[in-house]
């Protein structure tokens, strides 16, 4: 007769305290979406989880480390899936995938979204900052894509306008996109991508290179100046 082990024991512990955590953090990310960060206290979590208030600290100290791990674990997912797209070598077809890639990301993760584009700024400046770093690589990436679909927005007083208009296209979806509605999101994503392509070329072009104002010196330039 077999006979379970310590090691398998433990194995067993450690899953089932994985997909609780999971639970709680997925949980957590809808009443933060729902009610607010302010507004969700830890009795209202430890409620809506049904557990006792004991077992949520013994997952968590306080609600700001339920906050700081939802983020952490849907930007990871994030970075992961779009680094993935980004290996598309055709640039039209690089951008496309990328763009559904963050749709498909957001299709089961709508309150993680709401509360990274709510929350995120809620957070101590030193949690803040490595969430910033994993947003960043998402705008780095989608902005390499975009030059490489239309060159003619590389420059840098169009490229960053562009790729922050595409992910405002992609961010607020969720606010009227519906699951049978006019359309999919492989759709949707096909839409903003021939939108982009069709317009981003004539909108550079009527932006100068250059605002006419001269850049201030820097720091290190002013001292050799004066």
């Amino acid at each position: 007769m077999w006979q379970r082990t310590e090691e398998d024991m433990a194995r067993s512990r450690a899953k089932d305290y994985d997909d609780k955590r999971l639970y709680i953090l997925h949980r957590s990310a809808q009443l933060f979406a729902e009610s607010g960060y302010v507004g969700t206290s830890m009795n209202t979590i430890a409620d809506a989880c049904r557990v006792s208030k004991a077992l949520l600290y013994h997952y968590y100290p306080d609600k700001e480390a339920i906050l700081f791990d939802i983020l952490s674990a849907h930007l990871e997912k994030l970075v992961a899936a779009v680094e993935k797209a980004d290996e598309t070598a055709n640039p039209q077809a690089r951008l496309k995938t990328i763009i559904l890639t963050l749709l498909e990301q957001y299709r089961h993760a709508d309150a993680e979204h709401q509360v990274q584009i709510a929350s995120l700024k809620l957070l101590p400046k030193e949690k803040q900052q490595p969430l910033l770093a994993k947003e960043r690589v998402l705008v780095d990436i989608l902005a390499g894509a975009l030059a490489a679909a239309r060159p003619s927005v590389s420059h840098k007083r169009v490229l960053k306008p562009l790729t922050m208009t595409v992910f405002g296209m992609l961010n607020w979806h969720y606010l009227w996109f519906r699951e049978g509605g006019p359309m999919t999101r492989a759709e949707y994503a096909d839409f903003v991508t021939r939108l982009v392509l069709a317009g981003a070329a004539d909108a550079a072009a009527a932006v100068p290179r250059s605002n006419g104002k001269p850049k201030p010196a820097s720091k290190g330039r002013q001292k050799e100046l004066l």
